[in-house]
C-alpha cells in the first residue's frame, strides 16, 4: 500500500487500523484531490436514487467521508440525516459543512451501536469497495433501518463480482424486499485515468 492517500492506496487497504491511518492523512485533501479532481459523482447518483425509490428521513449515512453523499441529500430535500464513518477526522471534515444532524464514528462490520430500527433509511456511497466493506456489512445496515424502509447501497462493480454480493442476497432473501440493482457511473465525463470508466451497482431494497 502506497503512503501516499489516494484511490490505489484505498483500494489496497486491509485492515480497518489501515483505514483509520489512511483517511487521517486524506480527510483535509479529499475533496479537492479526489472528489473534484476525479470528478467523482458516485454521492450524487446515490441520493438520487434515495430518492427515486420514495425514501425519506431521518437517514443514516454509513461511510459518510467528508459528508459528500449527505450534503446531496440535503439538496434534494431529505432530512434529517445522520452520520458515521471510521475516520473521526474525515467526519471532523463532514461536520464543517452542515449537513448532518448527528455524527458519530463506527466500524460498521463491527456493528453499529444503535437501537434497531433507528431510521427510515440508509445510504452508503464508496464504502462497500475494494479494501473496505463486504457483503457482510449489509446485516448491521440493515438493523439500524425500520422494517419498510429503504437501503441504497453503491457497491464497485468489480467488487460485488469478486466479494459475493449476489450470496449474501440471496441468504437475506426473507429480510429484505424490492430488490433492485442499478448500473451507474462513479465518475462524470470528465474523468480521466485508470478508473475512469469504473462503475458501481446500487443496490436498493426495502427492510421486509
Amino acid at each position: 500500500m502506497s503512503d501516499d492517500p489516494d484511490l490505489d492506496s484505498a483500494y489496497a487497504l486491509r485492515t480497518p487500523e489501515d483505514s483509520v491511518r489512511l483517511y487521517r492523512d486524506w480527510a483535509e485533501s479529499y475533496d479537492a484531490d479526489f472528489a473534484d479532481a476525479s470528478a467523482y459523482v458516485l454521492h450524487e447518483e446515490v441520493a438520487r436514487h434515495y430518492v427515486l425509490m420514495g425514501g425519506f428521513g431521518p437517514v443514516l449515512d454509513v461511510g459518510a467521508g467528508t459528508g459528500l453523499c449527505g450534503a446531496a441529500l440535503k439538496g434534494r430535500g431529505i432530512e434529517p440525516v445522520d452520520a458515521t464513518d471510521i475516520s473521526p477526522e474525515m467526519l471532523s471534515v463532514a461536520a464543517g459543512k452542515g449537513v448532518y444532524r448527528h455524527l458519530f464514528p463506527g466500524n460498521l462490520l463491527e456493528g453499529l451501536a444503535l437501537p434497531d430500527g433507528l431510521y427510515q433509511g440508509l445510504v452508503s456511497s464508496g464504502t462497500f469497495t475494494h479494501g473496505h466493506v463486504g457483503p457482510d456489512g449489509i446485516v448491521p445496515a440493515l438493523q439500524a433501518v425500520r422494517s419498510g424502509g429503504w437501503i441504497v447501497l453503491s457497491v464497485n462493480a468489480a467488487h460485488y463480482q469478486a466479494a459475493g454480493f449476489a450470496d449474501k442476497l440471496q441468504a437475506l432473501d426473507a429480510a429484505i424486499a424490492d430488490v433492485t440493482q442499478t448500473e451507474v457511473a462513479i465518475y462524470g465525463p470528465g474523468a480521466q485515468g485508470p478508473h475512469a470508466q469504473d462503475t458501481a451497482l446500487l443496490l436498493a431494497f426495502r427492510k421486509a
